[in-house]
């Protein structure tokens, strides 16, 4: 008995810590529409300063926690809230999605390179490490205060939004943003306020957790309060404080009575004790399932920033040719170090190539590429023995399979929803698939290089030169996809579900397609990804690696395959930098590699962050740029303003003549749709 008491002791205390970084989460959402990815790194960083504080310099511990709590971590939530938050109106659920990214890896970049990871550092308990005696068990003061701590902010928060001018304000905006404002209200001091109170909360929970302070580790503890936030749906605080304690219970009672390797489970599956890890994950995705189908709402046309371009096969061809040629000469002047660098370029390209269709095209978001990439790696390193080419039809394959099954549940949820769902089942491949033995064995698996008769590109520069031949050979068939009934599904899907529902279109199975394609795609890039490195290990392939494969996909141009590539060079150009920089040279006293490293080591945060001033990618303004040259000397290959082109359906738009281009152009600029969307929507294609 006394032992069930301190795991439930244990689990209230667990509970608690989540509470209230739930409630911060479901704060901050209900009142900007904005799911923040990076509250678990904000309360990482309010720990470090908080120690920095009370141990680094001094200061004695309350007067540092309410520093912290009621100075810097609001004046964090403002400056987040109107630097970066409040240009994201029009941006899509993605953008959203990839801004906060963008600031989780911001902050977990800058935390090593304020405190080294060189010195050993922890919180102590508040109030000395006493123990009071509950039967047979103690309990010591910390958790005691960590309990009240988190009854208080119930109440206190429950009092702020029931019983304050603000309160209410906050609430009105999340009813109906115009009519609060129509009423007086000023919904973006609302949202700045939910902000600072969703920032102090989690660095409450931060200074909570008492462990040894890693960067990573605290990061990904506060992620654990994601399923609480998800049993609330993200807008009930009575409903998240009870999903946290149903979290912390069940997470800690798995622990303490959850068998270590029992007997009859085969030698090398060790699947208990990770399950009991993953815990918080399992809960995450049941309490997804467990919601009501959101309902296809229809409204409006609505302006938005972000702009659908149409390839051609001819460009597209051409500019394919010229990635195959320059890894041709890449090839005949690089050593092989730098070929495995540049290699990682095409590599992690094919994995952004996958959210092309999926995301920048249907619509849909995913946080699992990289999990579909590691079985990919497990698919070639167990079939493509001998450099046997079938295995990357066997990575194509698994990974499909896999997104079948994970898009099935999944299928009924649209939004941040199916980014959680996606972000769950990467964490639990994570923690439970890639760690079993069976799958990289004790930490890593050789993987072959594929030979092709009597092509072999066993040496660096073959294999740079094969990547480069598939990333083309890829990225045509997403854009033969694209031109194609199915791309045109995908734009009308993507553009207006209601739409299509009603006019037919079965979006359930075009969704299922287009999940099984794109972790197809991505196991591809997966297998090609450790058959540079020539090795398959899970460090390659964790939740956390899967993040910046979207930002970067995003800040290159997710609706464009040449904005994947974009991402890719990016991606592989931010290690490769600093290699380029002597040893021997300063800047202001620092060394130089360390500088640029340090500062490369931010710029995929500061892009993510940007999305939100432009969503469209750099991939897109470059194109965009040159059509303008073009137009300009009258080279561009487009209608002149005179000629009379039919970009949309004439009937449909009310018009009774044909439009000019000028005409057309400007409609299509002014109300979003292209002759695409509604010829697909027309024809319930």
């Amino acid at each position: 008995m006394s032992e069930f008491v301190s795991f439930t002791i244990l689990g209230l205390v667990l509970a608690s810590v989540y509470a209230i970084a739930a409630s911060g989460m479901v704060v901050t959402y209900t009142t900007s529409g904005i799911f923040n990815f990076a509250h678990g790194a904000i309360a990482m960083v309010s720990a470090f300063v908080f120690w920095q504080l009370s141990e680094g310099w001094g200061i004695p511990w309350p007067i540092a926690m309410l520093l912290v709590l009621f100075v810097l971590a609001p004046a964090f939530g403002v400056l987040v809230e109107r630097v970066i938050l409040r240009g994201l109106e029009g941006a899509s659920e993605v953008t959203k999605v990839v801004v906060t990214v963008g600031l989780l890896f911001g902050l977990l970049a800058l935390v090593p390179i304020v405190w080294p990871s060189n010195a050993n550092r922890s919180l102590r308990p508040f109030f000395g490490a006493d123990r009071y005696a509950v039967g047979d068990v103690f309990v010591t003061r910390h958790q005691l205060v960590t309990i009240g701590l988190a009854v208080v902010v119930a109440l206190l928060l429950r009092l702020v939004l029931f019983g304050t001018r603000a309160g209410v304000a906050m609430r009105a905006v999340v009813d109906s943003r115009t009519l609060a404002q129509l009423d007086g209200a000023r919904p973006s001091r609302s949202s700045a306020l939910s902000w600072a109170i969703g920032c102090s909360l989690a660095a409450l929970a931060g200074m909570l957790l008492t462990n040894q302070l890693e960067p990573l580790l605290l990061t990904l503890l506060v992620f654990n309060a994601y399923a609480a936030a998800v049993v609330g749906r993200l807008t009930s605080l009575p409903m998240t404080f009870a999903g946290a304690v149903i979290l912390g219970l069940v997470q800690s009672w798995a622990i303490g009575y959850l068998p270590d390797n029992p007997s009859w489970l085969p030698d090398g599956v060790d699947i208990v004790t990770p399950l009991s890890l993953a815990v918080p994950v399992i809960l995450l995705f049941i309490a997804l399932l467990l919601l009501p189908n959101a309902p296809l709402r229809a409204g409006g046309i609505t302006r938005s920033r972000e702009a659908t371009t149409r390839p051609t096969m001819q460009r597209s061809a051409v500019g394919f040719g010229v990635v195959i040629a320059v890894a041709v000469v890449a090839a005949l002047v690089l050593s092989n170090a730098d070929a495995v660098a540049w290699g990682k370029a095409l590599a992690y390209a094919m994995i952004m190539l996958s959210l092309v269709p999926l995301t920048g095209y249907g619509g849909q978001i995913s946080l699992a590429q990289m999990s579909f990439a590691g079985l990919g790696a497990y698919a070639v390193a167990t079939w493509g023995g001998g450099g046997n080419p079938l295995g990357l039809l066997g990575a194509a394959v698994l990974a499909g399979a896999v997104g079948a099954l994970v898009a099935l549940p999944a299928l009924r949820l649209r939004g941040i929803y199916l980014a959680l769902a996606t972000f769950a089942f990467a964490v639990f491949m994570d923690k439970v698939v890639f760690t079993q033995q069976a799958m990289f064995g004790s930490g890593s698996r050789p993987v072959d290089r594929p030979s092709i008769g009597p092509l072999s590109f066993e040496s660096d520069q073959a294999y740079l030169v094969l990547l480069a031949v598939m990333f083309a050979v890829l990225g045509m068939f997403v854009i033969w996809l694209r031109l194609g009934p199915f791309g045109r599904r995908l734009q009308a899907m993507k553009d207006s579900p209601a739409a299509c529902a009603t006019l037919g279109m079965n979006l359930t199975r075009t969704k299922l397609q287009v999940f099984v394609l794109s972790a197809a795609i991505a196991g591809i890039g997966g297998a090609a990804l450790a058959g540079l490195q020539t090795v398959a290990s899970p460090t390659q392939f964790e939740v956390l690696q899967g993040l910046p494969i979207l930002l970067l996909a995003v800040a290159g141009g997710i609706a464009m395959v040449s904005g994947s590539l974009f991402g890719g060079v990016l991606f592989a150009a931010f290690a490769i930098i600093p290699t380029w920089i002597p040893d021997t040279w300063e800047i202001a006293g620092f060394e130089a590699k360390t500088a640029v490293a340090n500062l490369l080591l931010l710029m995929p945060a500061f892009l993510g962050v940007s999305l939100g001033r432009n969503p469209n990618g750099g991939a897109h303004e470059i194109a965009t740029r040159f059509n303008e040259l073009f137009a300009r000397r009258g080279e561009a290959g487009v209608p002149e303003p005179g000629d009379e082109v039919h970009l949309h359906d004439v009937e449909m738009l009310g018009l009774d003549r044909p439009l000019t281009a000028v005409h057309a152009h400007a409609i299509d600029r002014r109300i979003g749709l292209d002759e695409e969307v509604i010829g697909a929507v027309a024809g319930g294609a």
